[in-house]
């Protein structure tokens, strides 16, 4: 593509550059423009955009436009890569007389909504759209934003452009540091980022958490939602009373497969015990493989969803399911606990001394926290998610997760310092699995979901595995949504007592 010609697929061009730049062809992407419509004059302006990419963190459009008759400038920053698997949220703690809190980096996808609780204050995914910015730029940018209008305000809704004045001095405090507050920066698609100048260290003042995303989020981003099993009867019932309006024969409907499970719960409940377990294992396999359908999470094209229940010897029941997509290639899977939920916690302390430590095996849940003592590393609940691996395999999903959520500390513009910090902590990291010394690794679970294989014939005799049950805690409770779970009427409904 030459400059200046047109511009076809972003998110193409995108893996085209970065393709090159792995192969060491060229080092520098090349720039595009564009002729476009200034919305301000009505004149033609230019748009230049570079499609580049962020050291180990995502694919980007950079995006400048400039209009020479009202020279009205504007940039913006789009994601070119796929949207991540899980939702983020930061939450950055910002204290008063703390400036230099205010000029940390931040990355706001156009999906990406920050909010100033203090302020009772929202920056909508709409503004601001695909900014890079920092603290203190996305706060000046939204005062310079909502203070333009305020000469035309003044004369035709004076008590609200009052109402601004006095919101945007509190706004501009926030700005100069006079106050304390709260920046939270939420993205459903998990592109966005705020800058941890500490890390791999954990910043007192910055937690991110990763959720799954909702219907409603899922919609707002493209995907293909359909709709849940307790939607459709009323979906039915619209499309039915529609066809008696229009005096069309309705047909009445049976959910589909309701019959034959009908009679087959019938004959369960009328035959006897042996001879419907004979029945049962003769048609199934104890861990027969379902599927279900689902949606691509790089494509939104539909795709299928594989899973099958088992059970892994001094652990518990688990859920195993692997999604493929034929049409771009995409493969995730992941592992969920079955069963109740244990009354305690779990924390599982392997001291690594030798390869077959290494060698372990490892089921980390999504709920899981994992620390390693000697490099003053802790990963929070939900980093990484739910994976099945060993000892060096997580170290090595660490490492690279690390390198992509803080890619800016090795990026060309970082100080000398940041990159020698995050080189150094490499080598330290990667020290862990070439057994240069004895090591701790500790994954703490509060769902006591997640497993370390042992050695040994039993866990008894594993002397470099450890495994502790403890009482949570009313955070850990409130966390998981168990202080307001009540389950009396199962239990009732089960017939089980205390």
């Amino acid at each position: 593509m030459e400059n200046g010609g047109p511009l076809i697929d972003i998110g193409s061009a995108a893996e085209t550059v970065a393709a090159v730049e792995e192969e060491e062809v060229a080092s520098v992407a090349p720039l595009h423009q564009i002729e476009s419509l200034c919305m301000r004059c009505g004149e033609n302006g230019t748009t230049r955009l570079l499609l580049t990419r962020i050291p180990h963190f995502r694919e980007i459009v950079l995006m400048a436009f400039e209009c020479p008759h009202c020279n009205e400038r504007n940039n913006e920053v789009q994601f070119a890569g796929e949207l991540q698997p899980r939702g983020c949220c930061y939450r950055l703690e910002v204290p008063a007389g703390r400036s230099e809190i205010l000029n940390r980096q931040v990355v706001k996808s156009d999906s990406a909504t920050i909010r100033v609780p203090e302020l009772d204050f929202e920056i909508p995914p709409e503004s601001q759209r695909g900014r890079l910015s920092t603290v203190e730029g996305i706060l000046v940018r939204a005062a310079d934003e909502l203070e333009s209008l305020q000469e035309e305000r003044k004369k035709v809704d004076p008590v609200t452009a009052e109402a601004i004045d006095e919101f945007l001095t509190k706004l501009r405090s926030l700005v100069s540091g006079n106050a304390a507050f709260t920046f939270i920066l939420d993205d459903p698609a998990g592109n966005s980022f705020i800058e941890n100048p500490l890390a791999p260290s954990l910043d007192p003042l910055l937690s991110i958490k990763f959720y799954e995303r909702t219907k409603e989020q899922q919609a707002s981003l493209g995907f293909l939602v359909e709709s849940s099993p307790e939607e459709e009867p009323e979906r039915q019932a619209d499309r039915d009373a529609l066809a008696e309006e229009n005096n069309v024969n309705v047909v009445q409907r049976e959910p589909h497969g309701s019959v034959g499970a009908l009679a087959g719960r019938r004959a369960i409940a009328q035959g006897k015990a042996e001879d419907v377990a004979a029945a049962l294992c003769r048609y199934s396999a104890p861990e027969e493989v379902d599927t279900l359908p689902s949606t691509c999470g790089a494509c939104a094209a539909g795709c299928v969803t594989r899973f099958y229940s088992t059970k892994i010897p001094y652990f518990r029941e688990v859920v195993v399911m692997a999604t493929t997509c034929d049409m771009c290639g995409y493969r995730s899977s992941e592992l969920k606990a079955g069963g109740e939920i244990p009354e305690k916690g779990k924390r599982i302390t392997v001291y690594v001394q030798n390869i077959e430590d290494l060698s372990r095996d490892v089921i980390k849940s999504d709920m899981a926290s994992v620390k390693v003592p000697e490099l003053d590393l802790e990963l929070a609940s939900g980093t990484l998610g739910g994976i099945v691996t060993t000892v060096e395999g997580l170290i090595t999903k660490i490492s690279e997760n690390l390198e992509r959520v803080h890619g800016f500390s090795l990026g060309d513009s970082s100080d000398d310092w940041k990159r020698k910090k995050w080189l150094d902590f490499k080598s330290r990291l990667a020290k862990l699995t070439s057994l240069e010394e004895p090591w701790t690794l500790i994954i703490d679970d509060a769902l006591a979901s997640s497993f370390v294989s042992f050695t040994t014939d039993s866990v008894e005799d594993d002397k470099r595995l450890v495994v502790e049950e403890y009482e949570r805690t009313w955070e850990q409770n409130e966390e998981l949504g168990l202080n307001d779970m009540d389950t009396s009427s199962a239990d009732n409904a089960y017939g089980r007592t205390e």
